[in-house]
């Protein structure tokens, strides 16, 4: 699988550059400790640090970075970043837009009269034929003042126009900055192809099989990453090792 960027020229040296979402990781998470006292259990367990499917859906696929620092203060969105101007028709020089409340009227998200913002995108994206990109909010990152809104875009047809993210603001009393660099959209190439779906009763084989499995994961940790997680390969890009 290949997942294709591409950017006007002019603004290459200026723009972050997709990465993979492991290497994205929240300091929140990286300081988290291993293990935590539990009062209900009176004892040390487990954090969520350790359970490999928290983590890996965080590590998971392509992280669209914010291009530039954005002040906010009192809902007012402001940068100043200095790029030289794109040389292809067309083009945005602002990391943000807008979409207006009446293009998402009884929507769960919808707030009385609240603009959604929209993330402009800089990087086209080609994926391999018969797949698509699924971008949605990063994974587990309630800290982030917004939240993305979820969207499914064809890229091996659809990569020759920049894909936006809108966002709902959901911290109306933040003021600070959102810094470059900040995880805005997390991407996953998905097949297109819908699933066929079985469905099946336990015979003994699967009986046995449950029974052992939950006895093995309740008698010990870790037996889901030491038996059962699959190794993640490495993102590449050209010219990696």
């Amino acid at each position: 699988m290949r997942m294709v960027f591409r950017c006007d020229p002019a603004l290459s040296d200026h723009l972050p550059r997709p990465i993979p979402a492991r290497s994205a990781l929240p300091d929140w998470l990286r300081a988290m400790p291993a293990k935590a006292h539990s009062e209900i259990h009176g004892r040390e367990i487990r954090t969520v640090k350790q359970c490999p499917p928290f983590v890996d859906a965080m590590a998971y696929g392509v992280q669209i970075l914010l291009p530039c620092d954005v002040a906010v203060t009192s809902g007012s969105f402001s940068w100043a970043w200095d790029i030289p101007e794109p040389l292809t028709s067309g083009h945005p020089r602002a990391p943000l837009s807008f979409h207006v409340p009446a293009q998402f009227p009884d929507t769960p998200f919808a707030k009385a009269g609240q603009a959604a913002i929209k993330f402009n995108s800089f990087w086209t994206i080609e994926l391999e034929p018969g797949w698509s990109l699924f971008a949605t909010h990063p994974v587990n990152r309630d800290d982030l003042p917004f939240r993305l809104i979820s969207g499914l875009v064809d890229s091996d047809r659809f990569h020759d126009g920049g894909i936006n993210f809108p966002a709902i603001w959901t911290q109306p009393d933040f003021s600070g900055v959102l810094p470059k660099g900040t995880p805005v959209a997390q991407c996953f190439a998905v097949p297109r192809a819908a699933p066929q779906l079985e469905f099946e009763c336990f015979d003994e084989v699967h009986k046995t099989a449950y029974s052992s499995t939950v006895a093995d994961v309740l008698a010990s940790p870790g037996v889901y990453r030491k038996r059962f997680r699959a190794r993640r390969g490495r993102l590449t890009s050209p010219g990696s090792d």
